[in-house]
């Protein structure tokens, strides 16, 4: 069920068209930046994919990491929709490598710079991204100790995936989503780093850590970051296992692989005993301390909320360097934009995401704000002076309540918003409701397949405008909590209802909402979708229909079958509900065979040339006009 406006009162007086694109609204992190013309963003992305290919070749190697790592951030920091912890990953593993000598091995470098070919690599560029990997899975792991992913409702119906289907052969979905989804995945995040550390348990932890990540690649669309994941693997074996696998090929294609000869000594390492030369020179205890303080940075950083309040919702920071992956699943039930015009005090309304394509403003204070402002600027193009724009959002997160996640009273161009204070027209998540979680599903499990529900919570003062579709046929409100007023508008009725009362609904109308108790109130919506369930009716008659055909019983109780004998003076069904019929049953159950198609549709001709010639007549007798 949609809470939702119809487009054609969404609109005001703004014409869609304009809004599908003509401007667009951006979300840098920085406000001074802004995009290159177009043919300098062609050039940046060509720049950036030959740095990217320099790094893989290890040809110029350092200036192929800057022309990388450069025009990346300058990409990442350009637009924060785009922003999450694997396109962070891969520009902090992109800053990391242009620090270190990665270039010393099977490199192009090599073969013209043999004091680079072949030689050694300092301990502390392992351990700088063996550091990084093991707190992506670390952090991950803490932060999955959260109540939500705990109790099995972070990504509860995940277990239905096809990819769970052996476990759930001997386990429920519930215990499949408990045990191995959440249960599975903490564990993994917490103990992947320290196995992988260690000699004798990185061999089980490859195969898990393995089979982990290629389930990702299949259940979620993440891009490169489950393949990447799988190939810093390799960063926590023995340094030398390239050279045993070279020496695994055969002799012919040795001679175009890499060299398996121990590697020289280089100039960046320090060696103790016999073969150290002096001690520890000023660049390598800069080298040293760089690693102390960027590992203790990454530690800090998902824990930095307190400092920057501003960009804090209910999950706390911008997402993107928090490593909570998947401890958050959102569901948006309605988002509506209102503005007023600040001189005529006109009121309409905009299509959500219109100046944007990107929907992952709704979830972030900092980034509804920068919205609010760019509408601002765009609407007086349009004849809407001095616009104030409100924002009614409503989202679910973990199985929750649906509730506004901002106050729709609160005109968001003119909002104080800081990066360093609290953001005040915030609504607070209610995390006192919480446990009505469980009861949630056990109401939606006693509904017949035809009925579908949505859960509302509501603060005290506020109210929710809602249309009832008329495909919604049969639609009532049910109060779990507090106490609501129910206004019809078109009857101008009010209805004031207790905790266990409802009440039927209009299709076709308006309907308000408030919420009139001193604490937030709860309820459902109970709708049945008549025109779906009556298609559905539809499509079963004619699988009974094809059934009916297929065995030579096509006479029976089908009104119109497709295929039957008529008996003489019966009048069978018209050419165009014949066709209607074969169009309808292919669409449902799948074209049949081409012989099979042309038989239905000869008939079907037969049927109406034999429809036009036959007399207008009744038993002999002459038929009058029908009124």
């Amino acid at each position: 069920m949609a809470l939702d406006v119809p487009q054609e009162r969404g609109l005001g007086n703004l014409d869609q068209r304009y809004l599908d694109g003509l401007e667009v609204c951006r979300f840098p992190l920085l406000p001074f930046l802004a995009p290159l013309p177009l043919d300098w963003m062609y050039l940046l992305y060509t720049v950036m994919f030959l740095g990217a290919l320099g790094i893989m070749l290890g040809c110029c190697y350092r200036l192929s990491c800057v022309a990388f790592l450069c025009p990346y951030w300058y990409l990442l920091l350009l637009d924060k929709t785009s922003w999450n912890n694997h396109s962070y990953l891969y520009g902090l593993l992109g800053f990391q490598l242009a620090l270190l000598g990665a270039d010393r091995y099977g490199s192009v470098d090599g073969l013209f710079r043999p004091q680079k070919r072949n030689a050694h690599v300092p301990l502390w560029n392992y351990t700088l991204l063996r550091a990084q990997v093991f707190i992506v899975y670390f952090i991950a792991g803490l932060k999955k100790l959260d109540a939500d992913w705990v109790g099995g409702f972070s990504m509860g119906t995940l277990a239905r995936h096809w990819l769970f289907a052996p476990f759930r052969l001997v386990l429920s979905e519930e215990l499949t989503s408990r045990l191995v989804v959440h249960g599975g995945g903490l564990v993994l995040d917490l103990s992947a780093g320290f196995l992988l550390f260690f000699d004798a348990t990185r061999p089980l932890a490859l195969v898990f850590v393995t089979y982990f990540h290629c389930m990702n690649s299949q259940l979620f669309s993440i891009g490169m970051f489950s393949y990447t994941m799988l190939a810093t693997n390799g960063l926590f074996c023995r340094p030398e296992w390239p050279r045993g696998l070279v020496a695994r090929c055969p002799p012919r294609l040795q001679a175009w692989l890499p060299s398996t000869k121990p590697p020289q000594p280089s100039p960046d390492c320090h060696y103790g005993g016999r073969r150290g030369r002096g001690g520890l020179r000023p660049r390598q205890h800069l080298a040293a301390a760089f690693t102390i303080l960027y590992v203790l940075e990454q530690l800090f950083l998902p824990y930095s909320h307190f400092i920057t309040q501003g960009y804090n919702n209910w999950t706390n920071g911008l997402y993107g360097y928090s490593w909570d992956m998947m401890v958050h699943s959102r569901f948006h039930q309605h988002v509506k934009i209102t503005y007023r015009d600040g001189l005529t005090g006109e009121v309409g309304y905009l299509k959500p995401g219109a100046f944007t394509q990107s929907r992952r403003w709704r979830d972030h204070a900092d980034m509804l704000k920068q919205y609010s402002a760019c509408l601002s600027r765009l609407l007086p193009r349009y004849n809407v002076s001095q616009p104030q724009i409100y924002f009614d959002v409503w989202v679910s997160i973990n199985e929750r309540f649906q509730q506004r996640l901002v106050d729709p009273r609160v005109d968001l161009v003119r909002a104080p918003w800081s990066p360093w204070t609290p953001t005040p027209w915030l609504l607070p998540l209610l995390v006192d409701l919480s446990p009505w979680r469980q009861r949630l599903q056990e109401l939606e499990a006693q509904l017949d397949g035809h009925t579908d529900t949505v859960f509302i919570a509501d603060f005290p003062g506020l109210h929710l405008e809602n249309f009832v579709s008329e495909d919604l046929g049969n639609t009532s409100l049910r109060v779990l909590r507090g106490q609501v007023l129910v206004e019809l508008v078109e009857q101008q009725q009010n209805h004031s209802l207790q905790e266990g009362q409802g009440m039927q609904l209009p299709a076709g109308q308006y309907h308000k909402v408030h919420t009139v108790s001193p604490e937030p109130s709860c309820y459902m919506y109970l709708y049945v979708n008549t025109t779906a369930l009556e298609l559905e009716q539809n499509l079963t008659r004619l699988q009974e229909l094809r059934e009916r055909v297929r065995n030579g019983t096509g006479q029976s109780r089908s009104p119109c079958p497709l295929v039957s004998p008529r008996p003489p003076g019966a009048h069978g069904c018209p050419r165009s509900a014949l066709m209607t019929l074969i169009a309808l049953r292919n669409l449902a159950l799948g074209r049949p065979a081409p012989e099979r198609l042309a038989q239905e549709v000869a008939f079907a001709s037969w049927r109406g040339e034999e429809e036009e010639a036959r007399p207008e007549t009744d038993g002999g007798a002459p038929r009058g006009p029908e009124l």
